[in-house]
């Protein structure tokens, strides 16, 4: 693997950009998540007040990102926006988090989902059908194909830029049509009477049993239930900021990545409530709450495509997680490319190879990603690092006013919208998302703050090797 360049290409258009913010985004959760959201609120106004929160603090977050990636257009995003309002070490504990589950843990877990829906029309991929029985490890087939799948991405991206661009915008457009086609079809076969039935108590938020018992919350357990809804809802809109991370390969950065932020995360946002909509005007909100293993989608497409409703949705699922992946993977190098060259990472991550991608870093993010998919633990992991993700969330937008302090000269081509009411909204709605979880769902925040709090010791270990 020799260096052939020392900078990355500018390749990536508007169009591009904004396909990889929608890509990234767009996984499989959508068509899973919304049976945990509605057991734990029990109602669909609730259930699309939990989207609309989410699409609200995810397009404020993208909305405020855009100063930052206007002043900073390099390689690494937000990595690069933490060094520059806080320091190396706050930095270095996303970079760690990133590595060690954020990004890699999110792959594996999309893989898998990939899989998983493959086995609906190629029953050989099925979850529950071990191929490499080691003992102490039982290998499913699905497993295995999660791996072909990064792998084969991995070498994708790691042939250039370019390759990476055409499959995710093609893949994305192509999620996008059929999301919006499953919209349409669903609304054209909206049910009067279930309609009326889901919508009638909309707005009594409670918790859903499997029986259909459901037990009110107090007012204060009511915001923990929120919050836990929203675990889900967050996840699934999670990664728009992936754009930020490839800002050394983006035509006109200063102005294309505000740009494409806001037009993905709104995007969507759009898609997401749409879909919830639809949802509820096909499915009796128990249906919604306990579809088989939550595959909400796969329940309503029989509805409205009988027997070939299985079919479609898989499909649809395969690009969606296809497309998602490759979104993640072409991404998640760039900001291990920009630790090495912080000293931060193995040096040989911060090289670029003759088709100027960080070819060493895609290729150990692929292995640690494989391994997660070995694991089987990644699921689990992603509910518990919801926490870290948006605390680094509230630190890069708090790192907006720090800025605006330290550098009140610096060139800003884009000042964040709102700024300072919308950011200090989301920072405010962040805080009470932690601190609830904390309170009532503490199995989701102290695994990944522990995670993360590793890396301080790590951090300085790296620096005694460096002085050494």
């Amino acid at each position: 693997m020799k260096p052939g360049t020392t900078q990355f290409k500018s390749s990536l258009r508007l169009m591009d950009a904004t396909m990889l913010v929608a890509g990234s985004m767009i996984g499989s959760g959508i068509f899973i998540v919304s049976a945990d959201i509605t057991r734990n609120v029990g109602s669909s106004g609730w259930l699309l007040v939990v989207w609309l929160i989410t699409g609200f603090m995810t397009l404020t977050a993208a909305l405020s990102y855009g100063e930052l990636s206007a002043m900073f257009p390099k390689a690494g995003g937000q990595y690069v926006y933490l060094k520059e309002a806080y320091n190396p070490l706050v930095s270095f504990l996303y970079g760690w988090s990133f590595f060690t589950v954020i990004q890699t843990a999110t792959i594996a877990a999309v893989g898998v989902a990939f899989a998983k829906f493959t086995a609906y029309l190629i029953p050989v991929f099925n979850e529950d059908l071990v191929a490499i029985d080691l003992g102490f490890l039982h290998i499913s087939t699905a497993q295995l194909l999660a791996i072909v799948v990064i792998v084969l991405l991995t070498y994708i991206n790691s042939r250039g830029v370019n390759s990476g661009r055409i499959i995710q915008t093609t893949f994305t457009v192509a999620k996008l049509l059929s999301l919006f086609g499953l919209i349409v079809f669903g609304l054209f076969f909206l049910q009067k009477d279930i309609w009326h039935n889901n919508w009638k108590d909309a707005w009594n938020l409670t918790s859903l049993s499997v029986s259909g018992y459901t037990g009110n919350y107090t007012t204060v357990a009511a915001f923990g239930a929120i919050a836990a809804a929203m675990v889900g809802a967050i996840f699934s809109s999670d990664s728009w900021h992936n754009v930020t991370f490839v800002a050394g390969e983006i035509k006109d950065p200063k102005r294309n990545i505000g740009l494409s932020l806001a037009l993905g995360t709104i995007m969507v946002t759009v898609l997401y409530v749409l879909t919830n909509i639809m949802y509820t005007g096909i499915l009796p909100l128990h249906e919604i709450a306990y579809a088989d293993k939550d595959r909400v989608a796969v329940t309503a497409s029989h509805v409205i495509f009988g027997n070939w409703g299985t079919v479609i949705i898989s499909l649809m699922i395969m690009v969606s997680t296809f497309g998602c992946n490759n979104g993640l993977i072409m991404a998640g190098a760039r900001v291990y490319y920009s630790m090495a060259k912080d000293g931060l990472f193995f040096k040989k991550v911060g090289v670029l190879n003759k088709n100027a991608v960080p070819a060493f870093g895609l290729w150990i993010q692929c292995v640690f990603a494989c391994l997660w998919c070995l694991s089987g633990k990644y699921g689990d992991l992603l509910d518990m690092i919801s926490f870290v993700v948006v605390m680094f969330y509230m630190l890069t937008i708090t790192g907006i006013f720090i800025l605006r302090k330290k550098r009140p000269d610096a060139e800003r081509p884009y000042k964040a919208f709102g700024y300072p009411v919308l950011p200090l909204i989301y920072i405010v709605m962040g805080l009470a998302f932690c601190t609830l979880l904390i309170i009532y769902k503490p199995n989701y925040t102290w695994p990944g703050l522990i995670i993360t709090m590793m890396g301080i010791p790590v951090y300085y270990l790296i620096g005694r090797y460096q002085k050494n």
